[in-house]
């Protein structure tokens, strides 16, 4: 019977939302017929099945490449990454919505993988977003990958907010003392995959190296999620993994360039390199080169505490990167953690 009132809620409530999804396109019909005009002029052809309503976003024009055709010749990066400063001078970066940049006709929109579970229909993820596009310093110079194939229309519309085991060197302040080498930090062992999803937002591991080079301290980390959690890229499904790089210059004492990327691993790929290590590629001859995306980047002169903050923020809602930078996790892990193994030594001796 409760499973049967969960199904019957569930359809109820997919059913409304169906429904005030029709109530709201129905509302824009005219707002819809102006930018499938502006479009067109632009030489995107749309129709109806174009537009989505969307509850945490709003009315979203979708079609492959309308964001670049929409934003107009741009010089990017060879690594696919466009200059923030440069969308910013023809959209503003909106003061009310993070992530996004604001037309007079539509929205640009950063690129879905920022978002929660890096699914297309959710909120931007806390805070990595939030802190990228108010972050302003001299000398510095971002570059930002966004939503391709979608932009927001309603451009008056409200925002949606929302506001235990390792190896390796530890982390030190001071960068020049950290020891080149690597580190794997994992979630406890103990726990069952629910507990995993709860506290350490489905995290496998957490890879980490730093090598030194010709005065130049570069650092690597790698967030590799739990094997239910999978993407879909062009029709096939990948296993996505969240990747840093930055490069600290020891004469200047600050960190020159800091870049992250979204890569994709197979299957096969997946289940090879997640119980290795950034060295896997000189011990083993698979030689696992997983597809990637980059995501952001920031040339100049950084200070460790903006780096840090982005580093978390970046990894939002994982504490393994908490436990590399403090030596524990978060209060509310740990309490977590106790009453959870409290309940298996009571359950044990019943």
């Amino acid at each position: 019977m409760i499973d049967q009132e969960y199904d019957e809620m569930m359809a109820r409530y997919i059913a409304d939302k169906e429904k005030q999804s029709r109530t709201r396109l129905a509302e824009a019909t005219a707002q819809i017929s102006r930018f499938m005009g502006l479009a067109a002029s632009k030489g995107v052809i749309l129709s109806e099945e174009s537009f989505e309503y969307i509850q945490t976003i709003g009315i979203v024009a979708k079609a492959q490449g309308i964001t670049r055709t929409l934003l107009g010749p741009i010089k990017a990066e060879r690594d696919g990454l466009l200059p923030f400063n440069e969308i910013a001078s023809r959209f503003p970066p909106s003061p009310h919505y993070e992530g996004c940049f604001a037309g007079p006709d539509f929205i640009l929109m950063a690129h879905p993988c920022y978002r929660r579970g890096m699914h297309l229909v959710n909120n931007w993820a806390p805070r990595f977003i939030d802190l990228f596009w108010r972050f302003d310093s001299s000398g510095i110079e971002k570059y930002i990958a966004l939503d391709e194939d979608r932009v927001r229309i309603n451009v008056d519309g409200l925002g949606y907010f929302e506001a235990d085991t390792w190896y390796g060197a530890p982390f030190d302040g001071d960068i020049q003392n950290i020891e080149t080498g690597i580190s794997k930090l994992r979630p406890p062992l103990d726990l069952d995959s629910r507990h995993i999803s709860f506290l350490f937002a489905n995290a496998y591991c957490l890879d980490i190296k730093w090598s030194e080079s010709n005065g130049i301290k570069s650092f690597q980390a790698l967030e590799m999620k739990t094997e239910n959690i999978r993407i879909e890229v062009e029709g096939q499904y990948y296993f996505p993994a969240r990747y840093l790089h930055a490069e600290f210059d020891l004469a200047a004492n600050c960190f020159r360039h800091f870049d992250g990327a979204i890569q994709l691993f197979t299957e096969e790929e997946y289940f090879q390199r997640r119980d290795s290590d950034f060295n896997m590629t000189m011990k083993n001859s698979a030689h696992i080169k997983a597809r990637s995306s980059k995501l952001f980047k920031i040339n100049g002169s950084l200070k460790t505490e903006d780096w840090v903050n982005f580093f978390c923020q970046f990894y939002t809602a994982n504490p393994l990167t908490f436990e590399y930078f403090n030596g524990e996790y978060p209060k509310h892990v740990t309490e977590s953690l106790e009453r959870i193994r409290q309940m298996s030594r009571l359950a044990g001796e019943t």
